[in-house]
């Protein structure tokens, strides 16, 4: 399939709605709004298009041992690359592990239950919330603040009960099913502070020093899933529970480089085409100016549709990088809205099945040129439906 991206080019900052419709009525053009897995970028793909059968040394990478010389090199420069991007201080050690984000929700307790037999939560959404759940297996789960009714933003921190014998403080950087987005990092008085950035990474500059542990799984901003990246502390490797399985045991992996067991040889080589092409963009410092200008352009059409269209959370914890909004008039509205950009090639809006509604998810790969055809959708959808106004 293509891209309407790849035929509007550099338009005029209003795309006509029916030239929309005949880009996508002439060829297979589309605009994946997933949250995950998500739009990859083309030039990777296309990279990999040319090198799977043969990534350099006669044998397509999927083919090539994760004991060789040729998988150290990609293993190693994946490593090397998340360093430099986001400046990772050398007492930080970066493991490639299997599992997702859900396995990393056992993981971290397993691995930290060490430091003591409670561990803070922030809530703020679908996702720490299930964090939540799977760590009170292990250990005794205090939240900082009751578990709101709706999650629609993030409490005052002078609000928060932290308690200071915790193993850690865990929060989640950006809740995709929600849409709430820190706008700060989280003060823990020295408890060391995990952090599941699996939707934000390489969107944004962040003091990886802050931090404990910072993990993300790679199905949003890193390549296709089927690897997390997990960033720790080397003082808080070193000390598994003895319940700990061999695949999820940090000090194992630390001291292994990551090839404890065989890894998914080909979303590491996948992972190493979406850094390199992160740095060709220039690094995260670009990336975060882009997802800046996106979420910007989407958050001012929502609000100059006077009501037609809402976003729920709190203007000071919206998210940049995933969007729900909804029409005022309820679900018959939002579904309508979801048909018709769905003719014209606009995948995957529909809300998560949670919260219901649109959600647009703008990750690294989705262009500037992509949310102006959307947003410009948006406006012709309005005026082309009155029924729907509030």
């Amino acid at each position: 399939m293509k891209y309407i991206s790849d035929s509007i080019g550099n338009r005029s900052s209003r795309t006509n709605l029916q030239t929309i419709q005949q880009l996508t009525m002439s060829s297979n053009h589309v605009i994946n709004f997933g949250a995950g897995p998500a739009k990859l970028p083309r030039q990777v793909l296309e990279q990999a298009r040319d090198e799977i059968l043969n990534c350099g040394c006669g044998l397509s990478v999927m083919e090539l041992s994760h004991r060789s010389a040729e998988y150290a090199v990609i293993n190693n420069r994946v490593i090397e690359s998340v360093r430099q991007l986001l400046n990772v201080p050398s007492n930080y050690k970066i493991l490639l592990m299997q599992g997702g984000g859900t396995g990393a929700f056992a993981s971290v307790p397993l691995n930290l239950m060490h430091r003591g037999e409670k561990a803070d939560f922030i809530l703020t959404g679908e996702w720490s919330t299930k964090a939540a759940k799977e760590t009170s297996k292990y250990m005794k789960v205090n939240y900082v603040f009751p578990k709101p009714e709706k999650f629609e933003k993030i409490p005052d921190q002078s609000t928060w009960k932290l308690d200071p014998e915790a193993a850690f403080v865990y929060y989640c950087d950006n809740e995709t099913v929600n849409g709430i987005e820190f706008p700060f990092i989280p003060e823990t008085n020295g408890v060391p502070l995990v952090c599941d950035m699996s939707s934000n990474i390489m969107t944004r500059k962040f003091n990886v020093s802050k931090f404990g542990i910072v993990f993300a799984c790679a199905q949003k901003n890193l390549g296709p899933a089927g690897i997390t990246v997990i960033i720790i502390r080397d003082d808080l490797i070193g000390h598994p529970s003895p319940i700990c399985p061999m695949v999820f045991n940090y000090t194992l992996f630390a001291h292994d480089d990551s090839l404890v067991n065989t890894p998914p040889t080909f979303i590491v080589y996948m992972l190493s085409l979406v850094l390199k092409w992160i740095k060709e963009q220039g690094g995260v410092g670009s990336m975060e100016e882009q997802s800046k200008t996106k979420s910007q352009l989407l958050y001012k059409t929502i609000e100059d549709s006077k009501g037609f269209y809402s976003c729920p959370i709190d203007s000071a914890y919206r998210s940049r990088v995933t969007v729900p909004f909804r029409l005022s008039t309820g679900p018959e509205a939002d579904k309508q809205f979801l048909k018709e950009s769905q003719d014209i090639g606009f995948l995957q809006l529909k809300g998560h099945r949670l919260v219901g509604g649109i959600r647009v998810a703008m990750y690294n790969a989705m262009t500037l040129d992509e949310v102006k055809v959307l947003t410009d959708f948006m406006i012709k959808f309005q005026e082309q439906h009155p029924q729907f106004q509030p």
